[in-house]
């Protein structure tokens, strides 16, 4: 298979991507080099790695099985209390949380436009939600891949611009791979494995591949667009970091992505705070689009409905999250009792979904000859246990343990 041939199977991977460079990533990637500088690049590289394991696994199950990751969960017991558990988890931790986390997607992306042109927030907003409830309500899925590739691609060329303008310590990023944990650094480290290796874009990728491709014959274009759209997903948030360890001292403390575009300004010229705040845009509005999305195929997927991106409940499920988002957004506020009971589930949902992918990919009567092998089972292994250490610090850290 040639470049061309590579850069033509880019797809749905990517949509993976811009899902997961989301304003949360951004802000925490900001936090980080702020505070730390380049010594945490080093978990960057692992979420990337990880990310690429678990999805490449999510895409073969789709493509195979024909299944979403829902419909699959659901569907794989006998056990009635079973499957009614996992409806709820799906439910609560996809379809609900991903409604109460799009107040945040569409606000971030919001700040950057309002950064540039002094228009406040609150009308990007909704500007943002309207243009993504139109994108998905056309029910064309090319049309809406190809959008977000798009702006995955602006997100890539305007986080680097503004990186090259900072002009970051060639030799410091280099050390920042290798692995060390600063004093108070082990939050930030859960916080950037947490908004890379995200639950609902497993589900999101073994629905969207059946909408690209046909079957099992495609598995080698699935796994390289995997690979590459991770891996330039995880590149973009490494130059997220490097310009906010380049332009700050270590242990500045950042509270808001916008105004962190703003202090760019002094340091590096007008154009670095234009190409931040795109990519911060960017960032928002690819995120504002694929959670509801994600939400609507493992809702949907969870409870047995049609999952066709024209059915009038997927077009509902979507709906709603994009709606709660909006709404959020006139109102003023976000609903955090809703953000902290997605998170809990979200909590035990990931290491579940995370165990049970790993066994449902070695299970020969769903899968045949596309099965995993020594070395992905092993990588899924190690990834798996990560996982589920992560759940249980975003357990205690929601009901305040840690």
């Amino acid at each position: 298979m040639n470049i061309t041939q590579h850069i033509k199977a880019v797809g749905p991977g990517a949509m993976v991507a811009a899902a997961f460079i989301g304003p949360g990533t951004v802000t925490t990637a900001s936090v980080t080099g702020a505070e730390f500088g380049y010594a945490l690049l080093w978990t960057l590289a692992f979420s990337i790695m990880a990310t690429i394991v678990l999805q490449e696994m999510s895409a073969r199950l789709g493509l195979v099985s024909g299944e979403g990751l829902g419909e699959a969960l659901r569907e794989r017991f006998d056990n009635k209390i079973i499957e009614y558990v996992s409806i709820f988890l799906v439910v609560g931790a996809i379809g609900v949380g991903t409604a109460a986390y799009e107040a945040g997607n569409i606000l971030g992306g919001a700040a950057g436009l309002a950064t540039i042109t002094g228009i406040s927030s609150t009308v990007w907003g909704v500007l943002m939600g309207a243009v993504a409830g139109g994108l998905l309500f056309t029910g064309r899925y090319k049309l809406i891949e190809r959008a977000l590739v798009g702006l995955v691609i602006v997100m890539a060329l305007s986080f680097v611009a503004s990186a090259i303008l900072i002009g970051p310590d060639l030799g410091a990023i280099a050390g920042g791979f290798v692995p060390s944990i600063p004093s108070g650094s082990p939050y930030l480290i859960t916080g950037l494995i947490g908004t890379t290796v995200v639950g609902y874009n497993l589900f999101l990728h073994a629905s969207n591949v059946q909408e690209r491709w046909s079957g099992p014959e495609d598995i080698g274009y699935s796994r390289i667009d995997t690979i590459l759209s991770i891996t330039v997903g995880g590149l973009i948030t490494i130059t997220i970091m490097v310009t906010a360890a380049a332009a700050f001292e270590p242990g500045t403390q950042i509270s808001d992505i916008g105004r962190m575009a703003e202090q760019l300004q002094p340091l590096a010229g007008p154009y670095a705070k234009l190409f931040f705040s795109i990519g911060i845009f960017a960032a928002g509005f690819t995120s504002a689009t694929t959670a509801p999305l994600a939400g609507a195929w493992a809702t949907t997927g969870a409870l047995g409905w049609d999952s066709d991106l024209q059915s009038t409940r997927f077009r509902a499920v979507w709906g709603t999250i994009l709606s709660v988002g909006v709404l959020s957004v006139l109102l003023g506020g976000s609903p955090v009792q809703i953000i902290v009971f997605a998170q809990v589930l979200n909590g035990v949902l990931l290491p579940i979904v995370a165990i049970f992918l790993i066994y449902a990919m070695n299970q020969t009567d769903l899968l045949g000859k596309y099965t995993n092998g020594t070395v992905t089972n092993v990588l899924g292994v190690i990834v798996g246990i990560i996982v589920v250490g992560l759940g249980i610090r975003t357990l205690l850290s929601v009901t305040g343990v840690v």
